[in-house]
C-alpha cells in the first residue's frame, strides 16, 4: 500500500467524420502547422482536408448530444484529397447511436444540451510513409437548456487527439483513428465510454461506492469545522481548469494531472501539508522539488483522505456539494482512474465537476454518470 499509484491512460475513440447542422465549426488549416518527416508528400489542400474531416468528425458527435434536428448525418462526399475508411464509417455510426441514448438518460434526469460549439485547431502534422498523424486540439462548448432555471450556463472542454491517416495506391489519405493524447484522460461527453471489464476486489481503503441513482436525500454542507474555504477550492479550480498555474508542476505525461490539480485546489482552500516520506499514504504535501505521493495519484490520494479523516463517503454521487471530490474507477478494477472537484451546484441539487487531464469545467455528474453507466463511483465530503 507504499506505492505510487498514478492515474491509468483512457483508450481513444475511434471517430468517422459528416457534417452537421446545429454545430457551429471551426477548422484551422490555413495556420500552416509544422510538417515532420516527408513534408513533400502533404500541401496545403491535403492538410486542409485533414483538417476537415477532424472537425467534421468531432462535430458530428457533438451533434449527437443536442437537442436539435441534424440536417444529415451521413458521411461528408471525399475530395480530391482524402476520404473516410469504410470501416471507421461503420464504427462511428455505432458510436453517434450510442451518443443519441447517452443523450435521452440525460434528458431523462434532467439535463439536455441545446446548443454546442466544436473548434478543431491543428497543431502539428507528421508524415511518416504511408502514414499521417494529424495532431489537434479540441475545443467544445456545450449550451445547458434551463429546464429547471439553475443550471450553469455552460460546460467546455480541451482535448488534444492524433487523427490518423493512411496513404492509399491512388495517392490519396483516408481517415482512419482519433486517439485522445492525454494520458489519465476521462473520456469526454462527446466520446464513448470505454469498455469496461468484470469486477475486482478493492483495497480496504478504497472507500465505500457511492450510489447513482437520481434524485438523492438531500445532505446540505455546512461550513467546515476545521476552516476550510470551499469556496476558495471552487475559485481556483475555475481560474485554472483550461490553464495551468506555473506555480506548480503539471503530470499529464506521467499518468494524468487530474489528482495533481485537486490537491492544488484543496490546498488553496486550507488543507494543509501533512510532512514525511512521499510514498507514506499518511502524508500529503507539495515542495518545490518534490511531492507525496498521495498529491498527484488518484489511489494513494483517497487512501490518506480517508485515513486521515479529512473526507468521509458519500452515500450517493448526487450529495456532492462545492469542494467535494469525486473520484472514477473506469473499468471496476479496483483502482481509481480519475479525480474531479465540485466548482458548482446547482439549486435543484445537481453537482458540476471541473478537472484536468481532460481539461474540463464545469461537467455535470449526471453527463458522467449516463456517460459511464458501468464505472464504479466514489463521493467525498471534504
Amino acid at each position: 500500500m507504499k506505492r505510487k499509484t498514478l492515474l491509468i491512460s483512457t483508450a481513444g475513440a475511434v471517430l468517422a467524420a459528416a457534417a452537421v447542422a446545429g454545430v457551429i465549426s471551426s477548422a484551422s488549416a490555413a495556420s500552416a502547422p509544422g510538417i515532420v518527416g516527408a513534408p513533400g508528400k502533404v500541401d496545403r489542400a491535403t492538410i486542409a482536408s485533414f483538417d476537415r474531416m477532424a472537425q467534421a468528425a468531432l462535430d458530428r458527435r457533438t451533434a449527437a448530444l443536442l437537442n436539435t434536428t441534424a440536417a444529415r448525418q451521413a458521411a461528408p462526399q471525399a475530395d480530391a484529397h482524402v476520404s473516410l475508411a469504410a470501416g471507421l464509417a461503420r464504427t462511428e455510426d455505432q458510436v453517434v447511436s450510442s451518443l443519441r441514448a447517452r443523450k435521452a438518460r440525460l434528458a431523462a434526469v434532467g439535463e439536455v444540451y441545446s446548443a454546442g460549439r466544436t473548434k478543431v485547431t491543428v497543431d502539428n502534422v507528421v508524415v511518416n510513409g504511408g502514414r499521417a498523424d494529424v495532431y489537434v486540439t479540441e475545443t467544445t462548448t456545450l449550451t445547458y437548456k434551463k429546464l429547471r432555471g439553475d443550471e450553469p450556463a455552460t460546460t467546455g472542454f480541451q482535448a488534444k487527439h492524433d487523427v490518423t491517416f493512411a496513404a492509399t495506391s491512388q495517392g490519396r489519405w483516408q481517415l482512419t483513428g482519433i486517439e485522445d493524447q492525454l494520458t489519465g484522460g476521462v473520456p469526454q461527453v462527446n466520446a464513448p465510454a470505454p469498455n469496461v471489464a468484470s469486477a475486482a476486489s478493492v483495497d480496504p481503503l478504497q472507500g465505500t461506492p457511492a450510489d447513482t441513482s437520481w434524485p438523492a436525500s438531500p445532505l446540505p454542507k455546512g461550513v467546515s469545522s476545521k476552516g476550510y474555504n470551499y469556496a476558495a477550492m471552487a475559485a481556483y479550480a475555475e481560474k485554472y481548469w483550461s490553464r495551468y498555474n506555473p506555480a506548480y508542476r503539471q503530470f499529464n505525461g506521467a499518468g494524468g494531472d487530474c489528482t495533481n490539480f485537486i490537491s492544488q485546489s484543496l490546498k488553496a482552500g486550507g488543507w494543509k501539508n501533512a510532512p514525511g516520506i512521499d510514498s507514506d499514504y499518511h502524508n500529503w504535501w507539495y515542495s518545490a522539488d518534490s511531492e507525496s505521493w498521495t498529491w498527484v495519484g488518484a489511489n494513494d490520494w483517497s487512501w490518506f483522505a480517508l485515513s486521515s479523516k479529512r473526507v468521509t463517503n458519500l452515500k450517493n454521487v448526487y450529495q456532492l456539494g462545492v469542494g467535494d471530490i469525486l473520484q472514477m474507477d473506469f473499468n471496476r478494477d479496483g483502482s481509481k482512474d480519475h479525480s474531479m472537484i465540485v466548482t458548482y451546484r446547482s439549486r435543484s441539487g445537481m453537482p458540476y465537476v471541473t478537472y484536468h487531464s481532460t481539461n474540463t469545467y464545469r461537467r455535470s455528474v449526471a453527463s458522467l454518470v449516463m456517460s459511464f453507466p458501468d464505472a464504479v463511483y466514489y463521493a467525498y465530503r471534504t
